[in-house]
């Protein structure tokens, strides 16, 4: 898969921040009026989309932005000490080398994502579109591909979200599936991506980037 281009979301795709979530999530429901949830039901929700999510947990859409905000000021708090997952800085160092751009579009602030990654690995990244609204990555994948002169079917966009997936086939770029991240591996199965990958060896190695360790 030759890609001109590797764009990658950031939090369950580079940084392990699903336990981050899971541990503030209740204290985010309190604040916001919807609904608490368990380890039980947070294992079945990452086999759900987004908007099942959000019916699941009784919140209505105009509710979002202040949600969504909400996590961001939290995530600020925490950021620094939030882990890359093993093999990721070493996958941006690689593409850099190699001459391969990496972009991140994210819905995390681009501030918070700066801090995870430390200022070396930042440097690597070419191209930070942050803060998307829930349903507002394929505007910034646009957008990204735009600002980089790269096609469409030049591209990657790595994920570990349904959304992800969803954002990928609205602007026609190959979804690069990430198997350790927020959605369960079946559910991102079902959108048929490019490649379900199941380590950093994998991406690795799809991408040209060299061998790698990692989950």
């Amino acid at each position: 898969m030759p890609y001109r281009l590797a764009i990658f979301d950031f939090d369950g795709t580079l940084a392990d921040s699903f336990p981050w979530f899971a541990g503030v999530l209740n204290e985010v429901a309190a604040e916001h009026g919807f609904r608490r949830v368990d380890e039980a039901e947070a294992e079945e929700l990452r086999r759900c989309g987004a908007l099942e999510i959000l019916k699941r947990l009784e919140i209505p859409l105009w509710k979002v932005p202040a949600i969504a905000a909400h996590m961001r000021r939290l995530k600020a708090e925490a950021a620094s000490s939030i882990p890359l997952f093993e093999g990721a800085a070493e996958l941006l160092a690689g593409l850099s080398a190699r001459g391969v751009p990496a972009a991140i579009v994210s819905s995390d602030a681009e501030e918070n994502i700066r801090r995870t990654l430390g200022p070396d690995v930042a440097r690597a990244v070419a191209r930070f579109d942050c803060s998307s609204s829930l349903f507002g990555k394929p505007a910034k994948l646009r957008r990204t591909l735009k600002a980089m002169g790269v096609r469409p079917d030049d591209a990657i966009y790595v994920g570990d979200e349904v959304r992800d997936g969803e954002a990928a086939a609205a602007v026609s770029v190959d979804f690069g599936a990430v198997a350790w991240g927020y959605a369960h591996p079946d559910a991102l199965a079902a959108l048929a991506p490019r490649r379900l990958f199941r380590s950093f060896t994998e991406l690795d190695r799809a991408l040209g980037a060299g061998p790698s360790s990692g989950p």
